[in-house]
């Protein structure tokens, strides 16, 4: 495909669809976990719900850096510099390396502070430390695997990462029960039972199978082709160059995380079922999100090489392209969710109450829904752009700043309980929203007034 002269319907179906069926299937990995947790107990449950956003902070590096990576090499791509792109590539793999090792040892020490700091004792402590050390433990590999896509999904090519996912969720729900609660034969103990240390072991496991795999796919696709010794010694031009355009996307991530722990702290007040309730609800809501990502992923990619081309016309059809399909697919994805929500929550759990406070969850979040959309296409014509800074700002405000005003606001002031903070995420993401979109708009607007004749590419910020 040819990301600077083909139709761009056409190249976002091709970028979109294989990336968006890789990512339910990913979504379908973690729901295997919360399945198989789910009949372990309750308290395995809510151990896995409180564990989200600490999984999160493991997760952030690889992906912030994959992200700005593939900014940088989509970009370099469309000037033409494939041997910049190689460099940028390999800089990263080195980048994500040191990153990772400082961050894992880091949450191991600090682990059993930050669970008890939600309140965790007895068996959700316990079960959240057995999840979580196996897969701080395994980190690098976690990070390498989201890395080590960045230049094919900056040639477009979403398959390779696609084929990972859906392998290894197919292989995880074999795997999964097999490490949590073990083989026996008789008396003889084949396989230990490993509670929730056995899902995320089956995690790190599975995720090394991915990353063999691509760097094979890798290699063929030409994504190191001309790469030398010397460009495996880290460089600080192009370590600077991806620091600021991964910092932002990272630092993203990270607020994300503290953002999924402000909204843990809140609804963790209410009880074990609440916060179980969540937990179980943000799965059926990530199922329903990811395909739409798929469109988000393309239009960055698209962004990417069309700016590094100079062609900002295509920039502009891309964006408008890339809304109007995500309105349609929206509303097909959203209203079979909205009409299923009780039954799909009776797959985690038989708990009325954890059920019904589920399923007002589902029923508000559906009128957040197209703010997430809105904001991931926002930011995706950023980071293309190479200016993702105020990415990480709107991130302040919407996962720190503006929940500590409005929860507390709705669910203690107002009497709402655990339904005014989830009442809470819908003001605060629709106002995000609406912000990001004008401001990506007006970012597109001064980045052509530079470029007039579409001959200019956008600088890096820094």
């Amino acid at each position: 495909m040819d990301l600077v002269r083909d139709p761009i319907p056409r190249l976002i179906r091709q970028i979109a669809v294989p990336f968006a069926l890789g990512m339910i299937f990913n979504t379908m990995f973690n729901v295997t976990d919360t399945f198989y947790a789910g009949r372990l107990s309750t308290d395995s449950l809510a151990a896995l719900s409180l564990s989200f956003p600490m999984f999160f902070l493991v997760l952030g590096p690889g992906m912030g850096i994959q992200t700005g990576a593939s900014a940088l090499i989509s970009n370099a791509l469309g000037a033409g510099d494939r041997r910049r792109a190689v460099q940028y590539q390999i800089q990263a793999i080195l980048l994500a390396g040191m990153v990772t090792v400082v961050v894992s040892v880091a949450l191991n020490i600090a682990l059993p502070a930050m669970y008890r700091f939600f309140g965790a004792d007895g068996e959700v402590l316990a079960g959240g430390l057995r999840y979580m050390r196996v897969i701080a433990s395994g980190g690098l590999v976690i990070a390498l695997a989201q890395v080590l896509n960045a230049g094919l999904v900056a040639r477009g090519d979403t398959r390779a990462f696609r084929n990972v996912l859906i392998a290894i969720a197919l292989l995880n729900v074999g795997l999964d029960p097999v490490l949590m609660f073990g083989v026996s034969i008789g008396d003889t103990t084949l396989i230990p039972r490993m509670q929730e240390a056995g899902t995320a072991l089956a995690t790190v496991l599975l995720q090394g199978v991915g990353l063999g795999y691509l760097i094979v796919r890798g290699r063929r696709e030409g994504v190191y082709d001309g790469a030398v010794r010397s460009d495996w010694r880290p460089r600080g031009d192009l370590i600077r160059d991806l620091v600021g355009q991964s910092a932002p996307a990272t630092l993203d991530f990270l607020i994300m995380t503290l953002g999924s722990f402000v909204i843990n702290y809140f609804v963790s007040d209410f009880g074990r079922n609440p916060i179980a309730a969540y937990g179980a609800s943000l799965r059926i809501e990530q199922i329903a999100l990811l395909p739409l990502f798929g469109i988000s992923t393309a239009l960055s990619t698209l962004v990417g090489q069309n700016n590094g081309a100079g062609r900002l016309d295509r920039v502009d059809e891309s964006f408008r392209t890339s809304v109007r399909i995500s309105v349609f697919a929206a509303v097909a994805i959203l209203t079979p969710v909205l009409l299923a929500a009780g039954s799909l929550l009776r797959l985690f759990t038989d708990t009325a109450e954890v059920v019904a406070i589920g399923r007002r969850y589902l029923y508000i979040q559906g009128i957040t829904y197209f703010s997430y959309i809105l904001m991931n296409l926002s930011n995706a014509v950023l980071r293309g752009l190479k200016r993702p800074i105020m990415i990480m700002w709107v991130g302040v405000y919407r996962q720190i700043a503006a929940p500590f005003a409005v929860f507390p606001f709705l669910a203690y002031v107002l009497g709402m309980r655990v339904d005014g903070v989830f009442w809470g995420l819908a003001l605060v993401n629709w106002s995000a929203a609406a912000f990001t979109f004008w401001w990506s708009r007006r970012t597109l607007a001064r980045v052509r007034a530079l470029a007039p004749d579409s001959a200019i590419v956008a600088p890096a910020e820094s």
